[in-house]
């Protein structure tokens, strides 16, 4: 059993003797499936109350077609068993959400889309009449409702774990990169049913730090424990899992952490492959009964191409022109409040290191130096008073659709970083650069944004290995709504 996006590989030994190693359950199994077998019926009756939506909408529109109700529940049951088809083959029902659960608003949006769109054609191929404002309805609004929906579950399921209900509790044996990002998926995936209760550190981070949590915004910092690991520790903790999250562990201490586990009575599970490779995908070719595994990087189709290109090209034409008296005042207040220019230019790295100039909105006094650590709070002195405004609101990024429109930059992916960093890079922070950069993306929504970004990559290489058109489409809906919330 992994928990996914972290690289974790359960090997669960019996812990009734040291020596057996008889395989059994995964804490909390039960419970998952309870949790997806409920997920499926909420998927199910999302999508007819969708198409019921979208009936009435018709005959509040058009009027009374004189179309059965019956019929269209069960048309909806169709379009129903369709979107729920289509996610379990996405893996929507695995149990682990992904980092800030976009895949989970990826999934759903996609699934959405197809199974309204596959229904219409079973509806035109079978003449069922079904009126058109219905389903041109319907196919905008079961996305929506899908992903409220599984936000409403998903908090649901949180909270009765907050009350102690089916849920298991672990442990965490490092305190990393990979420790953060285990820790980070179990916190976030409530249908895994495993609740970090501690981490402990394997001396790769200070004695004074805590283990600060992937996600929206930074509202904990698990404290890490620095004291030798004990059976009696374990016990005392509750746990039922010891998660081993340093992937460089070597024989002699696998094998003591496996017998304090089995020594407290616990399951073990642990890393089996290093993060630093977490960007790479595993090619498997069996050659007469010999597995031969190669890693290879992460491409994309010529058709996610073309349509990324399209959207982007389309979404920043309307959004300049529908925004452009917005821009004109901005570019005034900009103006009027402190001496310079309205747009602020400076040289940026582009994908695979090529240098761009990307637009502004001028946000700091027009003296402060060009070249520079970003501010990170409100009160940096280098910001003019509109600058704390357009910052807050994140308007000072729009002129950078005028980059979106020329191709140096698109509308979603890695933020584009300012040279004098980049020349500070290892080989592993560069990876980040492989993709064309973004106005919006994980980082940017991230509580980590205020802090450097090479610090942080895990989004950026989160998202180049699961970036997907409709997963560019799901980083704009979470823009939107973070927008609106204000951010942290």
């Amino acid at each position: 059993m992994a928990a996914s996006e972290s690289y974790v590989a359960s090997h669960l030994a019996d812990s009734a003797a040291p020596g057996s190693m008889r395989h059994r359950a995964f804490p909390g199994g039960l419970n998952r499936y309870v949790l997806a077998g409920a997920e499926v019926i909420a998927d199910l009756l999302t999508c007819v109350a969708s198409l019921i939506a979208a009936y009435l909408v018709q005959r509040k529109v058009g009027g009374n077609l004189g179309y059965p109700l019956q019929r269209v529940l069960a048309i909806g049951a169709v379009q129903g068993l369709f979107a729920v088809l289509l996610l379990s083959a996405s893996g929507a029902y695995g149990g682990c959400s992904s980092l800030m659960r976009i895949r989970e608003t990826e999934r759903a949006v996609r699934a959405a889309i197809q199974a309204a769109l596959l229904l219409s054609f079973v509806v035109s191929i079978l003449a069922l009449q079904l009126p058109p404002m219905a389903v041109l309805v319907n196919v905008f609004l079961m996305p929506v409702l899908l992903i409220f929906q599984k936000q409403v579950t998903h908090s649901l399921t949180q909270a009765l774990h907050v009350r102690g209900y089916g849920c298991k509790r672990a442990v965490i044996y490092g305190a990393g990169e990979a420790g953060r990002r285990i820790t980070s998926t179990l916190l976030h995936s409530p249908k895994l049913g495993l609740q970090p209760v501690a981490v402990w550190s394997d001396g790769s981070v200070p004695a004074s730090d805590g283990l600060s949590v992937l996600g929206y915004r930074r509202e904990s910092a698990i404290p890490v424990r620095f004291e030798p690991l004990a059976a009696s520790t374990l016990r005392s903790l509750r746990c039922n899992l010891l998660i081993m999250a340093e992937p460089h562990l070597s024989a002699a201490q696998f094998e003591e952490m496996k017998s304090i586990a089995n020594q407290a009575g616990i399951l073990v599970a642990f890393v089996s492959e290093s993060a630093a490779h977490a960007e790479m995908q595993q090619s498997v070719a069996d050659i007469d009964g010999v597995l031969l595994t190669s890693p290879h990087e992460h491409s994309t189709s010529w058709s996610y191409a073309f349509f990324k290109r399209a959207v982007d090209v389309f979404a920043a034409t309307i959004l300049l022109i529908g925004l452009s008296p917005v821009l004109c005042i901005v570019a005034l207040l900009v103006r009027l409040s402190s001496p310079g220019p309205s747009l602020f230019i400076q040289r940026r790295v582009g994908r695979d290191g090529e240098f761009f100039d990307m637009y502004k909105f001028r946000t700091m006094v027009s003296d402060a130096p060009r070249y520079a650590v970003s501010p990170v709070t409100s009160s940096d002195p280098r910001l003019t008073s509109i600058g704390r405004v357009l910052r807050h609101l994140s308007l000072d990024e729009l002129p950078q659709l005028i980059n979106v429109l020329s191709g140096t930059m698109s509308l979603v992916g890695p933020r584009p970083e300012m040279p004098f960093i980049v020349a500070t890079y290892n080989d592993h922070q560069r990876l980040r650069l492989r993709v064309k950069p973004g106005i919006t993306g994980l980082w940017q929504l991230s509580a980590a944004r205020a802090f450097p970004i090479h610090e942080n990559i895990e989004y950026d290489l989160y998202y180049q290995r699961h970036r997907t058109f409709f997963m560019d489409i799901a980083i704009l809906i979470h823009t939107i709504f973070f927008a609106v919330g204000g951010g942290i």
